[in-house]
């Protein structure tokens, strides 16, 4: 641009020559001419030579960034080799075979140790390339780089470096190493002793071209090791160098390239005094014409770009577009009206963009790092959250295509958006319908499995106390008096017969529940609810290990309940109480059984006078399990949603049913410290 603005003003000069008489001005104006095309020249050609630098400067980067990626790969490499070896298991006979094995695979290894938890060497193979190097008094627990690395790597959970340090030779001389320290499950480290010398040489010295030199230094520019061609002299030298951050320290990879300083001023300024001198007068010449053809074609930009203007601005779809670098380049109105931002405040943003939500930003950079690293979004388009202007988040689905020029060279990214707010509720809407229905007709397919084994079962139950109350009569007749084993046999049976007569009432009263019929409530005592259903809960709870505590309130009214649905809910309640706290790290398991007196008023909320107020009994359960996450806490009452893979989802919805058929509420709460109470009350006789 800066060329082509001075040859425009070089022939508005020669036309403005016309309308100049006198000589000396002709002249004057030729001399301004003739500077002119010299200092392009001069600017031509020092452009040049910076443009050189450029390049071998850029060239020397990427050699760098590449022989980072070599290096990086190849020791991310190593430790997976290492890795491998721990595969088949730790053996003190096996070990030091499969040691040697990788060390000769790997140059840049000096020596492999099998560690223990203390850092105490079990067993070490030094590299066969290589005489004897380190005293092994010197490599105990209290050597400090290996120490740092193990416990990076066992804080980690995986493999980690001991920053750089120097091992001195007997008796002169030295290396510069560091550890790779690597947990073995079961307790115990794999360290492997790198040198970095051969290090570059064997991970970053094939990379390399003629004339560069490759090192390791400190943060501070301290050289560690080096390798590659020495300077010649009367060369330049350029210099690139780029972190190397390894889990636990930290290198800076340092590449030095020889090359002779630029030189193009005679073969570059002969070209171009050639080249200009023929191109002026054609360029003077075809200058009028080709700005009558650029003022045509500006005219006709123009309106395709006012045409281009109003088909973006008319769309609903949301449009932006980002360079290379992630910075916003454009943005439509749809856009704009989206997040609620103006397109000032979106232009050249750099960063996090305001739209994306605070929780999600991560997430947010890591996508756009791929992309602009030149991953490949899919055509389908993908889903995403954005934030708008007052905190509203609303979904959208986004198309990503790349910008590409008339060179067919790619400038950045062009994205569309569409709100999919309202078709996600919609779909929600479509869901939560579908999820009802399929919960009525799970709930009718219940309904009618409970009719048929009420009616299936009820004879066998029935032929069961049958049974029962001969076997009775023959064991009376047979004993006589004595009341020995008969004695106990014969209590065996009259277990045998209340609980085929309970389990007969259960069924009857699940029947009687599911087709909603009334069922006759009688006062019982609080006790004899707990008393009834305790057998069975101290039989679950000694297969468990569970202690059951009961504690009974003194001078408790009777409650007004169906005897039968109640027990079966305390039945239930202590069951799952048992059952969440069946976990190996628990060593304390003691199950709270409660029976207390309650107070309730009216639904209003008000204080009622004395005579409104109603007596409430309320029993509690209490576990010391792991406690209810909020997830869960959330679908707790739902219909067929359970939490164990052989679970139906049914007890906790029927019990809370049954509570509050009888008036009552079923709650849950945490305990602290730990576990869970569910509570219920029932009201009093």
């Amino acid at each position: 641009m800066p060329i082509a603005r001075t040859v425009r003003g070089a022939f508005a000069g020669l036309r403005s020559l016309r309308r100049l008489h006198s000589l000396w001005q002709r002249w004057f104006l030729w001399v301004i001419l003739a500077v002119l095309v010299i200092a392009l020249l001069a600017t031509v050609v020092w452009l040049a030579g910076r443009h050189e630098v450029e390049q071998v400067q850029t060239a020397l980067d990427r050699d760098t960034a590449d022989a980072v990626s070599d290096l990086r790969s190849g020791l991310q490499r190593n430790a997976q080799s290492l890795r491998a070896s721990l595969a088949n298991g730790m053996n003190r006979e096996r070990w030091p075979t499969e040691a040697a094995a990788l060390l000769r695979e790997h140059r840049e290894w000096l020596r492999v140790e099998w560690r223990d938890a203390a850092l105490r060497p079990l067993a070490t193979v030094d590299t066969p390339y290589r005489q004897r190097l380190f005293d092994d008094r010197s490599r105990g627990p209290d050597q400090s780089d290996v120490a740092l690395a193990c416990a990076a790597a066992r804080k980690a959970g995986a493999s980690a470096y001991s920053p750089s340090h120097y091992v001195p030779f007997v008796p002169s001389g030295g290396l510069e190493v560091m550890e790779l320290c690597l947990p073995v499950d079961g307790g115990g480290y794999l360290v492997a002793t790198y040198s970095l010398r051969d290090t570059l040489i064997e991970l970053v010295a094939p990379t390399l071209t003629r004339g560069q030199e490759v090192a390791f230094t400190e943060a501070d520019g301290t050289r560690l090791v080096a390798v590659g061609a020495a300077r010649r002299v009367g060369t330049r030298v350029f210099t690139a160098q780029q972190l190397v951050d390894l889990p636990g320290t930290a290198l800076m990879l340092r590449v030095d390239g020889w090359r002779a300083a630029p030189d193009l001023f005679p073969n570059l300024l002969t070209a171009l005094v050639t080249a200009i001198s023929i191109a002026l007068v054609s360029v003077l010449v075809l200058l009028a014409r080709d700005t009558r053809r650029r003022l045509r074609a500006e005219h006709d930009l123009a309106d395709a770009l006012a045409f281009r203007k109003a088909m973006e601005d008319s769309v609903i779809t949301g449009l932006r577009a980002r360079d290379l670098q992630g910075r916003i380049t454009y943005v439509n109105p749809a856009f704009c009206e989206m997040v609620g931002f103006n397109a000032e405040e979106l232009m050249n943003h750099v960063g996090d963009v305001p739209y994306w939500p605070t929780e999600l930003a991560q997430e947010y950079r890591q996508r756009q790092a791929l992309r602009m690293a030149g991953g490949v979004p899919p055509r389908e388009g993908f889903e995403s959250v954005f934030m708008h202007k007052d905190g509203r988040r609303f979904p959208v689905l986004i198309f990503e295509a790349p910008l590409i020029n008339a060179q067919r060279a790619q400038t950045g990214w062009m994205s569309a958006f569409i709100d999919i707010s309202e078709q996600r509720r919609i779909e929600e809407l479509s869901r939560a319908s579908q999820e009802r229905l399929q919960a009525s007709a799970r709930l009718a397919t219940v309904g009618e499995m409970a009719s048929l084994l009420s009616h299936e079962l009820t004879q066998p139950l029935a032929a069961i106390a049958s049974y029962a109350s001969g076997s009775l009569n023959l064991l009376r007749g047979a004993s006589g008096g004595d009341h020995g084993d008969h004695g106990e046999v014969a209590m065996a049976v009259r277990r045998i017969a209340e609980q085929a007569d309970r389990a007969g009432q259960v069924i009857r009263s699940v029947h009687d529940f599911v087709r909603r019929r009334d069922r006759i409530r009688e006062a019982v005592a609080p006790h004899t609810l707990i008393d009834a259903v305790l057998p069975l809960v101290r039989l679950q709870a000694r297969k468990l290990g569970v202690r059951v505590d009961v504690h009974y309130e003194e001078r408790l009214p009777r409650v007004l309940c169906d005897r039968t649905l109640v027990e079966q809910v305390l039945l239930n309640l202590a069951r799952n109480a048992m059952q969440a706290m069946d976990l190996p790290e628990l060593s304390e398991r003691v199950l709270h059984m409660r029976v207390a007196r309650a107070r309730a008023v009216g639904e209003s909320g008000d204080t009622p006078d004395k005579a409104d107020v109603r007596r409430w009994v309320e029993f509690s359960v209490a576990d010391r399990g792991a406690g209810i996450s909020e997830e869960v806490a959330a679908r707790l009452f739902t219909p067929f949603f359970t939490t164990r893979p052989d679970g139906m989802g049914l007890g906790l919805s029927l019990c809370r049913t049954v509570v509050e058929q009888h008036g009552g509420a079923l709650v849950f709460e945490p305990q602290r410290p730990r576990g869970t109470v569910f509570r219920f009350t029932l009201p009093a006789a």
